[in-house]
């Protein structure tokens, strides 16, 4: 979910089965009980090496399941001329991918041919959270991997320079309702984002404006002291949040202080509704925590595969 670069809304969306296809917390109690200890292991063996796999983790989940569903098709190679979801301009930055194949690997070694990518996505997305001070939860099993991963349908993915109309829309055509866009949005107290995807904050504005207004002009300053108008460092940007690599609900405090990152960001207190559920998840992280919890299983619960695959970057 961190740095999204900019792309025009598009309203195409391919339909997702329901989210009853045959998903339950025990799915696989009995053909391979040892699937959440392995993925747990493979998360955690990640993060002692790298600092940023949560956030990783957790942005690509979000990334597959607004395409087609919860299929893993994010995971897809291209192959020749046929960009696949991963090549997308929003998902150039998409990183960890070989933490999904590790644990893949190992599943594979212990129970051939029974667990999806997709599943395997899903749990690693929720100890990403997990274990970065957030809650737990349940993970529903039983989803299948899709065989279409198309870069070009990455532009239905919500965009850091979306206004409140745009995201409302982008959440609801997927079934998600507004509190599950301002839960959700809190899963930027993960994570970095570049400069490009909030250039359009602090550089031309508009055209009496050098800087967006609601941004608080300090946080503004330090924003532009790292991107400069004509920023030439690849890796150049900001954490999210103070605390980007906790789980916690500094994103919304940082958020009703003017010093959030994107225009999709301040977005969230331009509604009376959605600026209400920003002020309640900033003063709770136990409301916050629960409110983020039963989103992410409802969008987690979209799905649209048909296979099991042995290798998470080839179809079968």
């Amino acid at each position: 979910m961190e740095a999204i670069v900019a792309l025009a809304f598009a309203f195409l969306v391919f339909p997702f089965s329901s989210p009853a296809q045959a998903l339950s917390s025990n799915y696989y109690d009995h053909t391979c009980p040892q699937l959440e200890s392995i993925v747990r292991s493979a998360v955690q063996n990640a993060m002692s090496n790298d600092k940023t796999v949560p956030a990783a983790l957790l942005r690509m989940h979000f990334h597959d399941c607004f395409i087609r569903g919860c299929d893993a098709s994010v995971l897809l190679n291209s192959k020749g001329k046929s960009k696949a979801e991963k090549d997308g301009p929003p998902n150039i930055s998409l990183h960890a991918f070989y933490v999904i194949d590790n644990a893949k690997k190992a599943l594979e070694s212990k129970c051939p041919g029974i667990v999806s990518c997709a599943d395997i996505l899903a749990l690693a997305a929720r100890d990403a959270v997990a274990m970065s001070g957030g809650p737990s939860w349940e993970v529903p099993k039983g989803r299948k991997d899709g065989r279409i991963s198309l870069a070009s349908e990455t532009r239905q993915l919500p965009a850091p320079i979306f206004n409140i109309s745009q995201l409302k829309q982008n959440f609801a055509q997927r079934g998600l309702s507004i509190k599950d866009l301002v839960a959700l949005s809190g899963g930027h107290t993960l994570g970095f984002s570049h400069c490009s995807s909030f250039q359009n904050r602090i550089h031309n504005f508009n055209a009496t404006l050098d800087v967006d207004p609601t941004m608080n002009p300090s946080f503004a300053s330090k924003l532009r002291s790292v991107c400069p108008a004509h920023n030439k460092v690849k890796n150049a940007g900001s954490p999210l949040d103070s605390s980007n690599l906790i789980f916690d609900n500094a994103y919304y405090k940082l958020l009703l202080q003017g010093n959030g990152i994107f225009s999709s960001d301040q977005a969230l207190l331009t509604t009376p509704k959605t600026r209400a559920l920003v002020s309640k998840f900033a003063s709770s992280q136990k409301a916050f925590e629960k409110a983020f919890v039963e989103s992410m299983i409802k969008i987690s619960s979209l799905t649209g595969g048909q296979e099991i695959r042995l290798d998470c970057r080839v179809v079968r």
